[in-house]
C-alpha cells in the first residue's frame, strides 16, 4: 500500500511534463517514450496487488484458524460455546464470498496444530453436519427472516459488492466441503474412541442404493453459474478422497486433483476427467465407458475391471497402471503412454492403440481383436497368449516381445519390426509380414500357414517344428535361419535366400524352391526331395545334395 502514492505522483509529474525531484534523469534516444514509465509502474502495481492478495490471504487464515478453534470451544457442561444457529451465520459471514484456497486452508491448520488447538473429530461432527444440511437446500430455502444466505447478500449489497444469492451459497457450501476433505486427508491420532474421521463427500454407500449422487447434484449446482466452477473451486482438494461407489455420469471434472482418492466402484460414464490428475488413485471396477479422458494422467492407477468401453484416453498416461481384467473395447488410446502397465486380461476389442507407448507393457491373453496398434511401441512387452486375430500393426515395434502362442491370424504387420522377438507356438493363418523384420525371431511351432513373408528377414530366425503350409516366402532372407522339423508343404520359396539354413527334417512336399539360393544350406539324410519343386533353377545347390539327387 506503501508504493501507492509513488505511482500516483509519477503518473502526476508525467502529464505535467516534468519528472519527480527524488528519481533520477534518463536520457532516451529519440522521442521521450512513456514506455518506461509504464513499465515501471506496471511491475508496482504487480508488486503492490502481489502484496495484497499475500496480505489478504494472511488475514483470512488466521479468522479461518480463530474460528475453527472457537467452533469446537466447550462450555462447562460439554456443549459447545457457539450454538448450531450461530455456527451456521458465522459460516456464511466467514465463507459467503469467496473460495478458500489451498495456502489458507494449510496456514490455517498449520497454525492450530502448531498451537495445539485442533480438535479434528468434534469439528469435523460440527461442519459435516452443516454440509448435508447445505445439501439438502436448507439455508438457502429457509425463510426470509431465517435464510442465512440472504442475509450475507444484504450486508454484501451494502458494502457495493457485486455477487448474487446463489453464490454465496454456493461458497459457503463449497468451502465447508474443502475443509472436510482436508480434515479426512489430514494425518491424525486416532481419538479415545479408537475412529478416525471418514468422510464421503457423495454420502457413504450402502447396501440400498449402489451409487451415490449427492455430490454430482453439487457439481451441477455449482457449475449453474459457470461451467467448470466447481473443479476450479474444489477441484485441487478431492485429492486423497473417498468417493466409493458414487455417481458421476457426465460430470465436468475437468482437471480435477483425484490422486490417491478412491474411486472404485465409482460411476463416470461419459464423464469429462480431461487432464484430470488420477495418480495412485483406485478405479477397481469403476465405470468410466464413454468418458473424456484425454491427457490425464493414470499412472501408477489401480483400473483393474474397470470399464472404459469407448472412452477417449488420447495423450493419456498410464505407465504401470494396473488394466488387469479392465474392459478398453472401442476405447481411443492413441498417443497414450502405458509403459509397465498391467493390461494383462483386458479387452481392447476395436480399441485405437496408434502411436500408444507400450513397451514393458504386460498384455497377457488381452483381446486385441480388431485394434489398431499402428505405429505402437511394445518393445520388451509380454503378449503371451493374446489375441491380435485381425489387428492392425503396422509400422508397430515388436523387438524383443514376447508373443509366446499369440494369435496374429489375419493380422495386418507391414512394416512391423519383430526382430528377436519371441513367437513360440504363436498363429500366424493368413498374416500379412511381407516385408517384415524377423530376424532373430523365435517361431518354433508357430504356425504360418498361408502366411505371406515375401521379402521378409528371417536372418537368423528360429522356425523349427513351425505349421508353415502354403506360406509365401518368396525373395525372403532365410540366410542362417533355423527351418528343421518344419512343415513346409506347398510354401513358396521362390527367390529366397536359404544360405546357411538349416532344413534338417522338414516336411518339403510341393514346396517351390525356384531361384532360391541354397548355398550351404543343411538337410537330413532321409530328407525326402521327390515332390520339391523348382530345383532346375536352385542357385547354389550344395554339390553333396546334387549327387544325392543325381541331377
Amino acid at each position: 500500500m506503501s508504493q501507492l502514492p509513488q505511482v500516483w505522483r509519477l503518473l502526476q509529474n508525467y502529464v505535467r511534463g516534468t519528472r519527480s525531484a527524488d528519481r533520477p534523469t534518463t536520457k532516451y534516444v529519440g522521442n521521450p517514450s512513456v514506455l518506461p514509465l509504464g513499465k515501471h509502474a506496471q511491475k508496482l502495481n504487480r508488486n503492490v496487488n502481489f502484496s495484497q492478495v499475500n496480505l489478504q490471504r494472511e488475514i483470512l487464515s488466521k479468522k479461518l484458524r480463530i474460528s475453527l478453534e472457537n467452533w469446537t470451544r466447550e462450555d462447562s457442561n460439554g456443549g459447545f460455546v457457539i450454538s448450531d444457529r450461530q455456527l451456521h451465520e458465522e459460516i456464511y459471514n466467514l465463507l459467503g464470498d469467496s473460495a478458500l484456497t489451498i495456502e489458507v486452508v494449510e496456514k490455517a491448520i498449520e497454525l492450530l496444530v502448531a498451537e495445539k488447538q485442533l480438535r479434528p473429530l468434534p469439528l469435523f461432527v460440527r461442519l459435516e453436519d452443516f454440509y448435508q444440511r447445505w445439501c439438502r437446500g436448507q439455508f438457502i430455502d429457509a425463510p426470509p427472516n431465517e435464510n442465512l444466505p440472504q442475509r450475507k447478500l444484504l450486508e454484501i449489497l451494502a458494502q457495493n459488492q457485486a455477487i448474487g444469492l446463489r453464490q454465496i451459497d454456493i461458497f459457503a457450501g463449497l468451502n465447508i466441503l474443502i475443509l472436510l476433505l482436508e480434515l479426512h486427508r489430514h494425518p491424525q491420532e486416532q481419538n479415545e474412541q479408537g475412529q478416525k474421521i471418514n468422510f464421503y463427500p457423495s454420502s457413504a454407500p450402502d447396501t440400498d442404493s449402489f451409487f451415490t449422487s449427492q455430490l454430482l447434484r453439487i457439481i451441477n449446482y455449482s457449475d449453474a453459474i459457470e461451467i467448470g466452477n466447481f473443479s476450479n473451486i474444489v477441484g485441487e482438494f478431492l485429492r486423497g478422497g473417498n468417493f466409493r461407489r458414487a455417481y458421476f455420469g457426465n460430470a465436468n471434472l475437468t482437471g480435477v486433483n483425484f490422486s490417491g482418492a478412491d474411486l472404485s466402484g465409482a460411476y463416470l460414464g461419459d464423464a469429462n476427467l480431461t487432464g484430470a490428475n488420477l495418480q495412485n488413485a483406485n478405479l477397481t471396477g469403476a465405470n468410466l465407458g464413454d468418458a473424456n479422458l484425454s491427457s490425464a494422467n493414470f499412472t501408477d492407477a489401480n483400473l483393474s475391471g474397470a470399464d472404459l468401453t469407448s472412452a477417449n484416453l488420447t495423450g493419456a498416461t498410464l505407465n504401470r497402471a494396473d488394466l488387469n481384467r479392465a474392459d478398453l473395447s472401442r476405447a481411443d488410446l492413441r498417443d497414450t503412454e502405458l509403459c509397465r502397465a498391467n493390461l494383462s486380461n483386458a479387452i481392447l476389442f476395436g480399441a485405437n492403440l496408434s502411436d500408444a507407448i507400450l513397451n514393458h507393457v504386460d498384455l497377457s491373453r488381452a483381446d486385441l481383436c480388431r485394434a489398431d496398434l499402428s505405429g505402437a511401441d511394445l518393445s520388451h512387452a509380454t503378449l503371451n497368449g493374446t489375441n491380435l486375430s485381425d489387428t492392425i500393426l503396422f509400422s508397430t515395434n515388436l523387438t524383443h516381445t514376447n508373443l509366446i502362442a499369440a494369435d496374429l491370424s489375419y493380422s495386418k504387420l507391414n512394416g512391423a519390426k519383430l526382430n528377436h522377438a519371441k513367437l513360440n507356438g504363436a498363429m500366424f493363418l493368413g498374416a500379412d509380414l511381407s516385408g517384415v523384420d524377423l530376424t532373430g525371431v523365435v517361431l518354433n511351432d508357430a504356425d504360418l500357414s498361408g502366411g505371406i513373408l515375401n521379402e521378409a528377414d528371417l536372418t537368423d530366425a528360429d522356425l523349427s517344428d513351425a505349421v508353415l503350409l502354403g506360406t509365401d516366402f518368396s525373395f525372403a532372407n532365410l540366410n542362417n535361419a533355423n527351418l528343421s522339423g518344419s512343415n513346409l508343404s506347398g510354401a513358396i520359396l521362390n527367390g529366397a535366400d536359404l544360405t546357411s539354413a538349416n532344413l534338417s527334417d522338414a516336411i518339403l512336399d510341393d514346396t517351390d524352391v525356384s531361384e532360391a539360393n541354397l548355398e550351404e544350406m543343411t538337410w537330413g539324410e532321409q530328407q525326402q526331395w521327390e515332390g520339391v519343386r523348382g530345383l532346375e533353377t536352385a542357385l547354389n545347390i550344395p554339390e553333396a545334395l546334387r549327387e544325392q539327387l543325381g541331377i
